[in-house]
C-alpha cells in the first residue's frame, strides 16, 4: 500500500513538472520498463485531464451586488422589538424595585429610634449600627450585586434611547 501511494506521489510530481531531473528519468525508466507503472501513469492522467477540463462554476460578476442590493431593498424589523414583551420588562422593574424596597424598610425597623435630651429628631447613630446583621450572607451579596448591574443595565438603555431621539431630531 506504502509503494502504491509512494508510486502515485511521485508519478503527480511528475505530470504536474515539479519533480526533479533525476527523478523524472527515473520515472521515464519505470514507465518505459514496468506496466504497474504504466496502468498507474494512464489512470493518473486521465484524472489530470477531468481536472483540467472541467470548468469550475463562478456567479455572474454582479451576484454579489445583486444580493446586497436585494437584503438592502429588504427593511429587517429590529429583532429585540419582536420577541419581547414590554408588559414582562416592567413586571420584573416593579419586583426588584418591591423587593429593594423591602430591604431598606426592614433596615430601618431595626435602626434604635429612641429620642435624645439635645433634640427631637431621632438618634441616627449609624456608627453604632451593626450591619453584619444584614448583610453577611453571601445570598444578599449576590442579590445586590445584580440589582446594581441590573440597575447600570437600565441607565444605559435610558440613555442609549434618550440618544437616539437626539439623532432622530437633529
Amino acid at each position: 500500500m506504502n509503494s502504491q501511494s509512494n508510486r502515485e506521489e511521485r508519478l503527480w510530481e511528475y505530470i504536474d513538472g515539479s519533480s526533479a531531473p533525476e527523478e523524472r528519468a527515473a520515472i521515464e525508466k519505470l514507465l518505459a520498463t514496468d506496466a504497474g507503472w504504466q496502468a498507474s501513469y494512464q489512470e493518473l492522467l486521465d484524472v489530470h485531464g477531468l481536472i483540467q477540463s472541467s470548468a469550475l462554476e463562478e456567479p455572474s460578476l454582479r451576484f454579489t451586488k445583486n444580493v446586497m442590493d436585494e437584503i438592502a431593498r429588504l427593511q429587517i424589523a429590529p429583532a429585540a422589538r419582536s420577541y419581547i414583551n414590554k408588559n414582562i420588562i416592567r413586571g420584573i422593574v416593579i419586583f426588584f424595585i418591591t423587593l429593594i424596597t423591602g430591604v431598606l424598610v426592614f433596615g430601618l425597623t431595626q435602626l434604635d429610634w429612641k429620642l435624645t435630651d439635645r433634640n427631637i429628631i431621632p438618634a441616627w447613630e449609624f456608627g453604632k449600627i451593626d450591619y453584619s446583621r444584614f448583610f453577611n450572607n453571601t445570598y444578599v451579596s449576590i442579590f445586590m450585586m445584580i440589582n446594581v448591574v441590573l440597575g447600570l443595565f437600565l441607565l444605559d438603555r435610558y440613555l442609549a434611547n434618550k440618544r437616539k431621539k437626539l439623532h432622530k431630531e437633529a
